[in-house]
C-alpha cells in the first residue's frame, strides 16, 4: 500500500504544470473556439471564412497550445 502512494506522489511531483500552463491552455482553446465561430458566421468564400478564421485556427493549436505545454516558469 505504501509503495502505491509512493509511486502516485512521484508522478504527480514530475508533473510541472502551473497556473500559468493551465491558463495558456484555457486561453488557446478559447482561441480555437473564436475560430471556428469566425468560420460559422462568414460566407462560404468570404474573407472572413477563407483566410481570417484559419489564420486564428493556426494561431491557437499551433502557437498557443505549444505554448501552454512547454512554458516553464523559472
Amino acid at each position: 500500500m505504501d509503495d502505491k502512494k509512493t509511486q502516485e506522489t512521484n508522478l504527480f511531483q514530475s508533473w510541472s504544470f502551473t497556473k500559468v500552463n493551465y491558463l495558456l491552455f484555457g486561453i488557446g482553446i478559447l482561441t480555437i473556439i473564436i475560430g471556428y465561430i469566425v468560420m460559422i458566421t462568414g460566407e462560404t468564400t468570404s474573407f472572413q471564412s477563407v483566410k481570417l478564421a484559419p489564420v486564428i485556427l493556426v494561431v491557437g493549436y499551433c502557437v498557443i497550445i505549444p505554448t501552454s505545454i512547454l512554458y516553464k516558469s523559472k
